[in-house]
């Protein structure tokens, strides 16, 4: 019987309702111990239909195992497995083991040495979960999950954000303490209401005085383990602490041999049935013992925790009964017994599968330095290392340089886990593992790597010149001795200096790379050189000719720079190069290839690279295609830098189409914080968007503002900063403040003599058309400019300006043409607030205006890809590979779309006759 939890219930019905009518859903509950979070999922299961039921509890001795949780979970699909698409059988065998595709410990097989294994691996549970749903709805459990290792919750949460009409319900349990996030909606369990306490009480302590009864109900607040388990006398704890208690209570009298079990089941995360029994029995008879010699160990000594209501024995498993049972038995017990039980664990994991789980054992066992345990745990985190759990190989590099005697191996150990840490952006912990190392004697080469981690993590939290000091002072002991690394710590000190366009740093810097030689046919030689004229460019006029950004990234892949990092930013210097084009081919193409992979980091950064070439040529629905697809990926898998670029991007997009709401919840995103009148100004491509939707809307001194730099001392070289500068000059011109628009123009004119692209040039011209008495030749030059470049929005734009002037000048027949030509590509993008700009200037010529677009034909986006893509002719298996989402929900997609297009099948649709037929 479950007392109230009357909205989690109709949650969870809403759930199941779907789940036999074929729909899939998420769910979490969240909240305190004992608030009653496993019998909501004890409800889930109780519904009748389930098809099929898996079940995982999270254990905390597990929590620094990549893909144990994940491993619990999926142990019952091994038969699923051969089904699925060789990329997702791979990373499954490189997790899990290839020898059966599941293996316990999940070090059998190869490793991936990329972070994108999680998330390839994240498909290849979504496809499981959705075969295994086949034959009816599916229910997943997931209990205890703030024990998940982060390997396995973040794979479960991108597997979980695409679940669609699979017929699968998946439910997660965790405490209020756990931040992570397993599902888009997350209950909060509160306490049971006075009465709902009561109820309870009365139905399941009945024998309670009256005195007594009021006690309880007073100090279990709620809780309803709480109303279980406390005694009238409780000791003045917090909650947690006196349910603990009331269960070391209810410990003491056991039996030793029972006591030692539990222990050595408490400290053992897989609680396996025969590792406990042999582990208790290797030490039964240690007279030194702290529990004491016990003699033979046998399951009648289990039989009496179960009848205690402890433990639950389920087939070859010791399942406790609440997660603070294994705490008040494990925090119960002397130091001393807690080291034995890790070491009698350690010396029955003898399986080649184990070594990762005995590693830790003998690590907790340890009472000081322990140099070959600290050895076997370095191999477990690079193990974990690996397979992607990058989290779980920190906790291992860290734990293995407390053990290491000699300092030398503990500083290396130390920034083996700072740079885990950076990876997974715990940044705080990166810089304190480098720091800790720098106080150790090291040789230069780590030196050089203690820098970059402690410059990462500055670069990362806003401190650009503290980063690139420590780069300038790391990357000297490195130089003349390891070229490439000496390269890499140069591109991320450019990329500060470059940030923060101090001509100091920028020429400090092009110092530095001047003097780098590189072997001749070394196949970095043209990054270096790229990198040279980038600083460069950023310094001061350069009339060498930009290398093509598409052999650069081309060179770079062959030199094994395989870290999208270096990779995407060598592509904005492409956008800052004005090679628009070129640049997003390639990075259009390693997109595709990171897609194939499975390489969703590398997905991510190229899409959202893709879509601002798109969007800085006018291609607006292609750009929003792409970015709305990489917001949706970067948001799964945490990606914060491209969470900003890509909302950045829609934030752009909106404003053109004058989107208020749209814009500010987009910037908002990107930004971090709700966006106000006052918001912070900035140079991002969310500021940047914010000024273009005022300066559309006529309120010109906000857009101003909106930027975080004065036109005559713009700073940086982000694509943002530098395009952004002709709508500061439009908007000062409007304002009436020509002479403050002058420096604006002046830095653009830098810029373009610089890169010498058509496409700048034409901006140039316009902002001199501006600021100029006599504008009409600058205008016309703008105009050809932009034919030969041609970028609709910049184009239409200067359009719209020089037949303004044009009217303004009683031109009107002259001005027709350009305000028509300005409101048609106007309209194309969508751009309405320009188009009612146009359109307005138009019936001032006293002119006809145009027709409206074709209204669309109601398709979502997801609609419009899946379609797209059938009408190339993939099939549905092929489709859900590339848009990360199963066959089924593909298939529920395209059903959904016919109606819309008018078509009955995909035949129709691959032969082009999507128009409505009721037209």
């Amino acid at each position: 019987m479950v007392i109230e939890r009357g909205a989690e219930r109709a949650a969870i019905d809403e759930l199941v309702v779907a789940a036999r009518a074929g729909r899939s859903g998420v769910l979490g509950f969240r909240g305190a111990a004992g608030i009653g979070k496993t019998t909501l999922l004890e409800y889930a299961l109780a519904q009748p239909g389930w098809a099929r039921v898996l079940r995982a509890d999270g254990v905390e001795a597990e929590r620094d195992l990549p893909y144990a949780g994940l491993n619990l979970l999926l142990r019952p699909l091994l038969d699923h497995v051969e089904g699925l698409p060789e990329p997702q059988r791979a990373a499954l065998g490189s997790v899990f083991g290839a020898g059966n595709g599941m293996g316990r410990a999940a070090d059998e097989g190869g490793g991936v040495d990329h972070p994108d294994t999680r998330f390839l691996l994240g498909l290849a549970v979504l496809s499981l979960l959705a075969s295994a749903a086949a034959d009816g709805p599916l229910l997943c459990l997931v209990d205890d999950a703030q024990w998940f290792d982060d390997a396995s919750a973040q794979t479960l949460f991108f597997a979980a954000r695409r679940l669609d009409a699979e017929g699968v319900v998946l439910l997660f349990a965790t405490s209020e303490d756990d931040q992570r996030t397993y599902s888009p909606r997350v209950l909060d369990v509160p306490p049971l209401s006075a009465a709902g306490a009561g109820a309870l009480l009365a139905e399941r302590r009945p024998d309670l005085a009256g005195g007594e009864r009021s006690r309880i109900l007073d100090a279990s607040a709620g809780n309803p383990l709480a109303l279980l388990e406390l005694q009238p006398q409780g000791a003045d704890l917090p909650l947690t602490g006196r349910l603990r208690s009331a269960f070391e209570d209810r410990l003491r009298p056991l039996p030793d041999a029972t006591r030692r079990l539990l222990l050595i089941a408490a400290a053992d995360g897989a609680r396996d049935l025969g590792i406990v029994l042999r582990a208790a029995d290797t030490d039964a008879t240690d007279a030194t013992d702290p529990i004491g010699p016990t003699g033979p160990i046998d399951l009648t000594d289990l039989d009496i925790a179960e009848q205690a209501g402890l433990i639950i024995l389920t087939g070859t498993q010791i399942a406790f009964r609440h997660p603070l049972v294994p705490a008040a038995v494990y925090q119960s017990a002397p130091l001393s017994a807690r080291i034995a039980a890790h070491a009698a664990l350690a010396g029955v994991l003898t399986d080649a599968g184990d070594r990762d789980r005995r590693a830790w054992h003998r690590a907790k066992a340890a009472t000081g330095f322990d140099d070959p345990v600290a050895a076997d745990l370095e191999d477990t985190a690079a193990r974990a290392r690996e397979r992607g759990g990058y989290e779980a190989a920190a906790a291992a590099y860290s734990q293995a340089a407390r053990l290491s005697s000699v300092p030398a191996d503990r500083a290396r150990r130390l920034i083996l886990a700072g740079e885990m840490a950076s990876e997974t952006a715990r940044l705080d912990e990166a810089r304190t593992a480098a720091e800790h190392a720098a106080r150790l004697p090291t040789g230069p080469a780590l030196r050089a790597r203690i820098a970059r981690v402690r410059a990462t993590a500055d670069f990362k939290q806003g401190r650009p010149r503290s980063a690139h000091a420590l780069l300038t002072e790391g990357v000297a002991h490195v130089a003349g001795t390891d070229p490439h690394q000496e390269l890499r710590m140069h591109l991320t000190a450019a990329h500060a200096a470059w940030t923060l366009g101090d001509p100091e740093l920028l020429a400090v810097t092009y110092d530095r790379l001047s003097a780098l030689h590189l072997p001749e046919g070394d196949p970095m030689v043209s990054v270096h050189r790229f990198l040279l004229w980038m600083t460069a460019l950023a310094a001061g006029p350069s009339g060498a000719e930009p290398p093509p950004p598409d052999r650069i990234i081309a060179e770079a892949r062959q030199a094994s720079v395989r870290c999208p990092y270096d990779l995407s930013f060598i592509a904005v210097g492409g956008l800052v190069a004005g090679q628009e084009r070129a640049t997003r081919d390639v990075v259009a193409a390693m997109a595709e290839e990171s897609r194939r992979g499975g390489r969703v980091g590398w997905l991510v950064a190229m899409l959202s690279l893709q879509a601002s070439c798109e969007l800085l040529l006018g291609e607006h629905g292609a750009a929003r295609s792409r970015a709305t697809e990489a917001l949706d990926l970067a948001r799964d898998v945490g990606l914060g830098k491209w969470i900003r670029y890509a909302a950045g991007t829609l934030a752009y997009l909106a404003a053109v189409e004058g989107d208020e709401d749209g814009c500010r919840a987009a910037a908002g995103e990107a930004l971090g914080s709700p966006v106000t009148e006052h918001t912070r100004p900035g140079n991002t491509w969310a500021h940047w968007a914010l000024a273009v939707l005022d300066l559309a809307a006529g309120r010109a001194e906000r857009a101003v503002r909106r930027l975080d730099f004065d036109v005559r001392d713009a700073g940086g070289l982000d694509p943002p900063a530098l395009r952004s500068v002709p709508d500061v000059v439009e908007a000062l011109v409007r304002l009436g403040r020509r002479d403050d628009a002058q420096p604006g123009v002046q830095r653009l004119e830098r810029w373009a003599a610089r890169i010498r692209q058509p496409s700048v040039d034409a901006l140039v011209s316009r902002c001199r058309a501006l600021i100029s008495e006599e504008p009409e030749q600058l205008y016309r030059e703008a105009l050809d400019r932009h034919r030969a470049d041609s970028r609709p929005f910049d184009h239409a734009r200067t359009a719209l300006l020089y037949g303004e002037w044009l009217r303004r000048s009683r031109r009107k027949a002259d001005a027709r043409p350009h305000l028509a030509c300005a409101l048609g590509m106007f309209e194309s993008l969508g751009a309405r607030p320009w188009a009612d700009r146009a359109s307005a200037e138009l019936e001032a010529t006293q002119a006809r205006r145009t027709p409206e677009s074709v209204a669309a034909s109601g398709l979502t986006p997801q609609e419009s890809k899946i379609t797209s893509l059938a009408a190339e002719g993939l099939s549905n298996k092929e489709i859900a590979a590339r848009l990360f989402l199963s066959p089924r929900t593909v298939a529920y997609h395209l059903n959904k779309a016919y109606p819309k297009l008018g078509i009955l099948s995909r035949r129709e649709l691959a032969d082009g006759r999507g128009e409505h037929r009721r037209s």
